[in-house]
């Protein structure tokens, strides 16, 4: 009996089934990279200082009643005090001038009582101005952004058993739904608390629906294809939406109107369902036999191909499912990756990978707003970086060895973003065109790490140690916008860590087995492992005795 892929080889890899379908699966991504950022803008923090009070001060001491602080060797004006205003309004209504009758620094200082004056130079509204999330509040920034990762971390563990019980397209298209509903439902918050659980929810379907995508399309797909699809083309899709927000959020200015789009942008995919097929090995495995049938004969047709009468067995049975029936498998879990020595040791320096090319992507992402005067360029700018990002990880991946390449780019990220602190402030477009490099190589980098992965660990266990690799990343994403906070401290900080954590994966990527153009390990025993370092110069029995280090055989 033959399996899947060889009874559908007779559709072709590149018909106009498989030409429509790819086209509207990379399409159902778009909504995800306008969402994913989308907090960039939504939590946007314009210039404020504390609101002063119609109380009939003097010019002067209206200009001067909100203190000069000094912050990164720059005058600053405080944004979360003033001083006292009875004492001020005394003070005018007796006519001393500030600063040449009375000595300000004497003043004795409060917090903002009456609220805050935000600037509109750059923002309209966001939720920072209409909940006043500043000073005191200042927390709920970095935490709603948080609040969103963890919805996406929570999300990951549920998109697939879901999409393995009712099928990849309902769970594709109705999480579609859900996130647009819940970015719909955020416009009409009545305080930061609902906001964030209704980010939270919406968070949930963004993973949930770009899992489905991922998925539907790499069982559907065939050959060099699926290798497209999975490398380029729902992350171009999803670069595209990244691309669309700072434009929406320049020409809005609105933290309201750019949900309104954000979420009625996924009413176009809604008459998708017709076009976009269910996943025929989905249904194969459930017992589907004929719906599969009814989809391959489609295929078959808009190919322009002849399908046999009968295309599967009844059973809907292949070759794998009828070996494993004669062979009892063996079931795995979370230990397993940490039980054996080799494994553990490929498992923890993977971890570390993850975590470090997470926190730099979504680090550098969310920092836009910080690195020039204009956020929506910013953001602009470090989206369309990711573009040639997936077409060099493509390219790395097809002709140049895992550990030289993954070294290569985290060096680029680590020594891009390290000399940033030496660059002129005069130049902040320098500054800017470092921090596209870093954000260039480190998405470089994340893209390749996704294949490496799969490639290092046997079919038995790969979903799991994926899983958890997973898990760390989108911890890691949990992280990264508190770690943007340390630029209060020091406004290097955040890149010198971002920066750190790079040149630690290029050095612990050289520990890590090679697997370009090795076969996938398909058991425990197969999983490649870092060989000894040796001489091919000296024999065996010479090995015994130090010799000069020239080559690693793996």
């Amino acid at each position: 009996m033959k399996d899947y892929d060889e009874t559908t080889e007779l559709l072709g890899h590149w018909g106009r089934f498989q030409q429509i379908i790819f086209f509207f699966l990379c399409a159902s991504t778009i909504p995800n990279g306008l969402g994913c950022f989308s907090i960039v803008f939504l939590a946007g923090s314009p210039s404020h200082h504390c609101l002063i009070p119609d109380v009939n001060l003097t010019q002067e001491w209206n200009k001067a009643i909100i203190p000069v602080k000094v912050m990164n060797g720059e005058d600053e004006v405080s944004q979360c005090s003033r001083y006292r205003l009875d004492v001020v309004r005394n003070l005018s209504a007796q006519g001393f001038i500030p600063g040449r009758d009375v000595n300000l620094t004497d003043l004795e200082q409060e917090d903002c009582l009456d609220g805050w004056s935000y600037s509109k130079d750059i923002y309209q509204s966001t939720i920072v101005s209409e909940f006043d999330l500043v000073c005191s509040e200042h927390w709920k920034q970095p935490f709603t952004i948080s609040t969103y990762t963890i919805g996406v971390f929570t999300g990951s563990f549920f998109s697939g058993p879901l999409s393995d019980r009712f099928g990849r397209k309902p769970v594709l298209f109705v999480t579609i739904v859900l996130q647009m509903m819940f970015s719909f439902f955020q416009i009409f918050s009545p305080s930061w608390t609902v906001f964030n659980i209704l980010f939270f929810l919406s968070g949930l379907g963004q993973i949930s629906n770009y899992i489905a995508a991922f998925v539907l399309g790499t069982e559907i797909f065939q050959g060099n294809v699926r290798v497209v699809y999975c490398t380029l083309g729902v992350n171009i899709g999803f670069v595209i939406g990244y691309m669309m927000l700072p434009l929406f959020a320049y020409f809005l200015q609105d933290w309201k109107s750019l949900l309104v789009v954000i979420s009625l942008f996924g009413l176009v995919y809604i008459p998708f369902w017709g076009l976009i097929p269910e996943s025929p090995r989905w249904l194969l495995s459930q017992g589907r036999v004929k719906e599969a049938e009814v989809i391959v004969r489609r295929a078959a047709k808009q190919n322009k191909v002849q399908a046999p009468e009968d295309i599967f067995d009844s059973t809907g049975e292949t070759k794998t499912s009828l070996h494993q029936e004669s062979e009892p498998e063996r079931h795995y879990n979370i230990l397993d990756i940490i039980k054996i020595g080799h494994i553990r040791t490929t498992t923890l320096i993977l971890f570390l990978l993850w975590f470090s090319t997470h926190l730099g992507y979504t680090g550098l992402s969310l920092n836009s707003a910080n690195l020039h005067a204009n956020p929506y360029l910013s953001s602009f700018l470090l989206a369309v970086v990711e573009v040639p990002s997936y077409f060099s990880s493509w390219l790395a991946i097809k002709v140049l060895p895992r550990r030289l390449s993954l070294s290569g780019v985290s060096i680029l990220g680590a020594v891009s973003l390290y000399i940033i602190q030496l660059m002129p402030q005069s130049l902040p477009e320098l500054n800017v065109s470092l921090e596209m490099l870093g954000k260039y190589a480190i998405t470089t980098g994340n893209a390749m790490l996704y294949v490496y992965t799969a490639e290092l660990y046997p079919t038995a266990i790969r979903n799991t140690a994926t899983g958890m690799c997973s898990v760390v990343a989108r911890v890691a994403s949990t992280i990264a916008p508190f770690i943007l906070e340390l630029r209060f401290i020091n406004k290097y900080l955040p890149n010198m860590i971002m920066g750190t954590l790079a040149l630690a994966c290029a050095v612990s990527t050289v520990f890590l087995p090679e697997s370009f153009r090795q076969p996938l390990p398909e058991t425990l025993e197969q999983m490649p492992k870092r060989g000894r370092i040796v001489c091919p110069c000296v024999t065996r029995e010479e090995r015994t005795k130090p010799v000069v280090v020239l080559e690693t055989q793996l």
